[in-house]
């Protein structure tokens, strides 16, 4: 059905009352997290299957960082029929293997561990440097089967779809680069350590924004090189609100922290794979958090401030936001599917201590295999299930009016 067609009926819904408001526009952030992306499909299958089969695509705006950002390209290319996106993405990451996004036969960790052994054996002596552990070419040839990037286009002109970033973060400049595709009226920005630049997105976005540091090789765009997209990303947010949005769901892959009560007394020195784990951490979810609590600092201080106040002068909005994020921890699933692993990598993360359970954060975000993912997509659809009212509350909808649906 054209997506024109579809939003008739969608409006037909409105005069029913199942839609409460269409004005705003909403934006969806999909963070990054490497297998821990799954989770996010999760939610995005309970979301269409909240709404009417025919709903149109609820986000305007879809902004994607590191593995975050091939989900938020699929789903911007398949934008002007949404619920079947959804269905293709939950396809690939339900019958997903390792051996689709990165090498793992004898002859090729040979030669990468061999690289990395001879370059810190003799030094100087080596005329190519090792860019990284992994090979990671089989992920070019699934994002060309997963995306038709024309359809990016397509879905712009159709008005199925504002705008579409991806952040990338430049190793020469030290910049946040969001690369957007959008409407014409759109402007890129210029802010301290990051900036939106208007682009044609294609696979090299995509490998970039989840080229994680030593794990998967950066990629050169235009000048310079970039590496995963979470990298010195101070505002994940922000790409969202800058492309136009009033509203934003934010789905995380990392349950929300509770302050510590104790620190307790650890007799064992922490294993590399336990430090790896604590970096990708730091990398993947501080930044997120940070921009989290520091809008909601924002919002609290607007809220003091008169309307006529903040229409004369004062430059800021009340942003409305809707977290959804991991109930249980991701690496407590993650250490159950270790052995799934091909034995080439089990044999490598054992020597790092990634396959004891204070090394499963690392496994948590290396593990491309369906078993690991299929219980992250369940996760991710009951978390947001039992989110549902203001889900659809959120998206514009009446929870009363909009009947459930099977699927």
């Amino acid at each position: 059905m054209h997506y024109a067609e579809r939003a008739r009926l969608a409006s037909e819904n409105q005069k029913e009352g199942l839609r409460l408001e269409t004005n705003n526009l909403i934006g969806l952030v999909m963070s990054g997290g490497g297998a821990r992306a799954a989770y996010q499909v999760g939610v995005l299958r309970a979301i269409a299957k909240m709404l009417p089969k025919d709903a149109p695509n609820p986000f305007q705006i879809i902004c994607g960082t590191s593995a975050g950002g091939i989900n938020a390209a699929a789903l911007a290319a398949g934008a002007r029929q949404f619920r079947k996106s959804v269905c293709k993405l939950e396809y690939v990451w339900k019958n997903f293997h390792v051996d689709e996004v990165y090498r793992t036969d004898v002859r090729t960790m040979l030669r990468q561990f061999g690289h990395w052994v001879s370059s810190l054996l003799f030094g100087g002596f080596g005329r190519h440097n090792p860019r990284s552990f992994l090979d990671n070419t089989p992920l070019d040839g699934l994002l060309q089967r997963l995306i038709d990037f024309d359809d990016i286009d397509r879905a712009i002109e159709a008005g199925a779809l504002t705008a579409l970033s991806i952040t990338a973060s430049g190793y020469n400049s030290g910049q946040s680069v969001s690369f957007f595709q959008g409407v014409s009226s759109l402007e890129g920005w210029n802010r301290v350590q990051r900036l939106g630049c208007r682009s044609k997105i294609e696979i090299k976005h995509l490998l970039a924004t989840s080229a994680i540091p030593f794990v998967f090789p950066a990629v050169r765009i235009n000048r310079e090189w970039f590496g995963d997209g979470s990298v010195r990303q101070v505002a994940p947010i922000s790409p969202a609100l800058h492309l136009g949005a009033h509203k934003v769901l934010v789905v995380g892959v990392s349950t929300a922290r509770e302050p510590s009560t104790e620190r307790l007394y650890v007799p064992t020195y922490p294993t590399l794979a336990q430090v790896a784990g604590h970096l990708m951490n730091s990398v993947f979810i501080d930044g997120m958090e940070v921009d989290l609590e520091r809008i909601t600092r924002v919002n609290h201080t607007i809220s003091f401030i008169p309307e006529e106040r903040r229409k004369d002068g004062v430059n800021l909005k009340k942003v409305e936001m809707l977290v959804i994020s991991p109930s249980k921890p991701l690496e407590q699933i993650a250490s159950r599917h270790t052995g799934h692993f091909p034995w080439t990598l089990r044999f490598v993360l054992g020597g790092l201590g990634a396959l004891k359970r204070q090394g499963s954060v690392l496994t948590s975000y290396l593990l491309f295999h369906r078993h690991y993912t299929r219980d992250l997509i369940e996760l991710g659809y009951n978390d947001a299930m039992r989110r549902r009212d203001d889900i659809v509350r959120f998206l514009g909808y009446d929870p009363a009016a909009l009947a459930p649906h099977e699927d």
